[in-house]
């Protein structure tokens, strides 16, 4: 039995973690955040709710297409049938059928008030529309995992019927049967003795899905995993709406590192701070310093009365490597830092980086300093590339110098806007002027340099900007703050990320730009000037 067999990481950032306040993702968004997330090497990797609104359907679409996953299987979400209607006749249980996806989790009622009040129902009637929809998408060749919704409540409120609830989807062909503390309000010692009960009761293979409305979302998740349940439920980072779900990466660091129960494929534990970080980017969500193991904060020590002890053993201070996770150690002061996290880096990159220790020691002081001024490189790979061939070669990799550019911006009385840039551009001993149109001075500007690039690199025309993203990061200082830009280019055969900070936003856009055209004639063969 494989390892995403005998025990489950399930995934839920894409629907249950979307829902949290502030966060909006893209089709494009999740696409990007699936493919790291089955990086991570997580068993399965819940997409969203086809048919129950315009942005999954369309996600599902093109995930069947656009998603090639080495680890993690595809599952869509979708609840029971309707009242009163047959399983086959459910648009929306149609819809989970047509999704393409070889799993599906169902969400059920297990809680007897809201079959009456939310359901508008009866209990045997609900029943019935827990074995119907698993009977009809078990003949449709697809897996089934029940969620159990509000069990814990409803296991105080009528236990005999909450077991019934998980009889019932087992009886009919139920993979699992996740309990899940939907409100968030158990705590560990109480919600593993239910568990307990729960598995005495019941020969159902069990799974745990926890809200974070208590702060023990974490906790509960590893007591309901010591009780006996080889299923296990969240977010990465924790997203999700109220407090959040239980956060993934603690869970399975804890699971590995604490309780030597390996969870995920040989290795993968390491990439957790590296996906952690570039999820965070992709969502725009700015990533808690002081998340456990991948916050930056999480090995951090400040130089005092242990700095000492640090340099004689850094387990002195620290409850595990943070190597483990793919994190680093850093002394505040002395920013002691980086080291791990560059050859990690170079290393998935595919850079052998030997044992040329003064170049890494080069690339965390220039990391460490551009990271002060805002820069971060989780999420923009090829600009630390570039950096890293820069320091490797004596010499940055450069095709171009973009001298000048300009920008202007039109609004008429007819409220159209149009943007305009002009850019002055130096190529292989020429001086090449260009300009550009586009819905905007940052379009306009990608516009106008890849036009005159062009004609000297043809393949140019393959580059397309697929991703653009901008974050104040120095909110006190108002429009006059620092910004950082994240772009994301495509040449139809893969997609590469790029950064740039400045006060002027449309400066860091065109040094952003100027990374991702370099980068584009790098894998297109180009040698650099």
């Amino acid at each position: 039995m494989t390892i995403s067999d005998a025990f489950h990481i399930y995934d839920t950032t894409l629907r249950d973690g979307a829902q949290q306040e502030g966060l909006n993702l893209s089709v494009h968004d999740k696409l990007a955040i699936a493919r790291h997330l089955d990086d991570l090497g997580v068993g399965f990797i819940e997409g969203g709710w086809p048919g129950a609104n315009p942005k999954d359907t369309e996600f599902f679409k093109r995930a069947q297409t656009e998603l090639k996953l080495k680890n993690a299987t595809f599952v869509a979400f979708g609840a029971t049938r309707r009242p009163n209607v047959k399983a086959a006749d459910d648009v929306l249980l149609r819809a989970l059928a047509d999704s393409g996806a070889p799993v599906v989790t169902l969400v059920a009622k297990s809680h007897d008030r809201h079959v009456d009040l939310a359901l508008k129902t009866n209990l045997d009637e609900n029943l019935a529309m827990i074995k119907d929809s698993i009977q009809f998408l078990k003949a449709n060749g697809q897996r089934v995992f029940l969620d159990a919704e509000h069990f814990f409540d409803g296991y105080k409120s009528n236990r005999n019927y909450a077991l019934e609830v998980i009889r019932t989807a087992m009886e009919a062909g139920a993979d699992v049967a996740a309990l899940c503390d939907t409100n968030g309000g158990m705590l560990p010692d109480e919600l593993q003795q239910v568990v307990h009960e729960v598995l005495q009761s019941s020969s159902a293979r069990l799974g745990i899905h926890c809200h974070n409305d208590t702060g023990c979302a974490i906790a509960n998740s590893l007591a309901a995993v010591e009780a006996g349940v080889t299923h296990v439920q969240g977010t990465l980072n924790g997203y999700g709406e109220r407090t959040g779900n239980a956060d993934l990466v603690s869970i399975i660091a804890n699971l590995e590192l604490k309780k030597d129960k390996q969870v995920l494929p040989a290795g993968s534990l390491r990439e957790s701070f590296r996906i952690a970080h570039a999820v965070a980017e992709v969502t725009n969500v700015a990533p808690s310093a002081r998340q456990p193991y991948v916050g930056v904060s999480a090995f951090a020590h400040k130089a005092g009365l242990h700095a000492s002890a640090i340099k004689v053993d850094p387990n002195l201070y620290q409850h595990e490597d943070p190597a483990s996770v793919g994190n680093d150690m850093r002394m505040l002061v002395s920013d002691m830092a980086g080291r791990a996290s560059i050859e990690l880096k170079s290393q998935e990159l595919g850079i052998d980086l030997g044992d040329n220790k003064d170049v890494v020691t080069r690339v965390v002081a220039r990391v460490k300093e551009m990271e002060s001024r805002g820069f971060t490189f989780e999420a923009a790979d090829a600009s630390f590339e570039l950096l890293l061939l820069e320091e490797l070669q004596g010499k940055r990799p450069q095709f171009f110098e973009l001298e000048d550019w300009t920008t202007s911006v039109h609004g008429g009385d007819d409220s159209a806007v149009t943007s305009t840039a002009t850019v002055s551009i130096k190529a292989k001993g020429e001086t090449i002027k260009a300009t550009g149109s586009g819905n905007g001075p940052v379009n306009a500007i990608d516009m106008a340099i890849r036009s005159g690039l062009e004609k000297i690199y043809p393949e140019l025309s393959k580059l397309e900007l697929t991703d653009y993203k901008v974050r104040i990061l120095e909110g006190r200082l108002g429009t006059g703050a620092v910004t950082r830009v994240l772009v994301e280019t495509s040449d139809g055969e893969g997609e590469w990320s790029t950064i740039g900070v400045h006060e002027n936003v449309i400066a860091a856009s065109a040094m952003a730009l100027e990374d991702a055209v370099t980068f584009g004639l790098l894998r297109q063969g180009r040698k650099p000037e």
